[in-house]
């Protein structure tokens, strides 16, 4: 309590309740200057990358998975997250380690804009191996009634904008251990793929990025007809959820590049592209569709919120309830890398 409570004050925002220690925190909604709001609500984990976490003893970057897991989810809906709160059970409590966990989740709710006003650190004996434990978080946000994305704007024609993922971020990691285990690697191995960490362990522990900043700014500008958080399913399963009932999405491949990493293990596992396109998100972690007509505005407000690239994927097309929902527009599968 004493390592996380000054992490958790520094997490701070307006409708806080300072201080931790009760048996619920407390948010203080009308202060946040909300009229007419809905309240969104998210929890997530990070899957089976936390093992990695584990076997590597780098716990900094995990608890920033663990509230862009969650928030991500939330923005979708053009929801602003108010506060966090997480989960942490060991069989025996690690001091030093769950601390660097919340510091990362703390570092991550300041990045989203959202206070960490509590959480249930659990010791579980018997329950969890000597050195193992588990993460959930919850994030809580609110939007305006008129502002909620729920998809019903969307028409055929409309632009499907994608913002790049870091990299595998936090879904398909049993796939990805299992391909690292078959190679025999170790996580203090070189990277088999181009990037800036120096050791397996640290690229595939690149933190999933937080989008809240870019979304909020995007749907501060009224042109956001609705959005997905790309996650497990990736493009095919996940893209389809913010479209309504008879629209589907045509893509382009060679709209952006598959990432090195997934490259790297398409070939490395012989990855059907089918069944990678399932499972990862292949570079894409967010989409918003968005008129043709205000795609440019949408992109400006992006760039004012420091998104830097952003790739127009394709558009929304009609859709019979017997079709595909994502078809490819000139789609030749990306080929396994040598």
């Amino acid at each position: 309590m004493r390592r996380i409570g000054p992490l958790a004050a520094a997490t701070a925002r307006i409708g806080a309740r300072p201080g931790l220690g009760g048996f619920a925190g407390a948010f203080d909604l009308k202060a946040c200057g909300f009229h007419d709001p809905l309240l969104l609500a998210a929890t997530d984990g990070v899957g089976t990358k936390l093992q990695i976490a584990i076997e590597t003893g780098r716990h900094g970057t995990i608890g920033r998975d663990l509230v862009a897991m969650c928030a991500n989810d939330l923005i979708v809906h053009g929801g602003e997250p108010l506060f966090f709160l997480d989960y942490f059970a060991s069989g025996k409590l690690e001091p030093a380690a769950a601390a660097e966990v919340i510091t990362g989740i703390a570092e991550a709710c300041k990045i989203a804009g959202c206070a960490l006003i509590g959480g249930e650190t659990a010791e579980m004996p018997g329950m969890y191996a000597e050195g193992d434990y588990d993460l959930a978080g919850f994030v809580v946000g609110a939007v305006e009634r008129q502002a909620y994305l729920d998809g019903s704007r969307v028409a055929a024609g409309d632009v499907l904008l994608g913002l790049p993922s870091s990299g595998v971020h936090s879904n398909g990691y049993s796939l990805v251990r299992s391909v690292v285990s078959d190679l025999g690697l170790a996580w203090s191995d070189p990277p088999p793929f181009e990037c800036e960490a120096e050791t397996l362990g640290e690229a595939l522990l690149q933190p999933t990025r937080l989008y809240v900043r870019q979304a909020m700014a995007a749907c501060a500008t009224g042109r956001v007809h609705s959005a997905a958080h790309i996650t497990g399913g990736g493009l095919p399963g996940n893209l389809p959820r913010c479209l309504p009932d008879g629209l589907g999405a045509r893509l382009a491949s060679e709209a952006w590049s598959l990432p090195p990493v997934f490259g790297w293990l398409q070939a490395a596992g012989s990855i059907d592209t089918t069944e990678l396109l399932k499972t990862f998100n292949c570079g894409i972690g967010l989409v918003l569709v968005v008129s043709a007509e205000s795609e440019a505005a949408v992109r400006r407000s992006l760039a004012e919120a420091g998104e830097a690239t952003v790739h127009r994927l394709g558009e929304v097309v009609s859709c019979g309830a017997d079709e595909e929902r994502l078809t490819w527009a000139g789609f030749v599968p990306w080929r396994p890398t040598p």
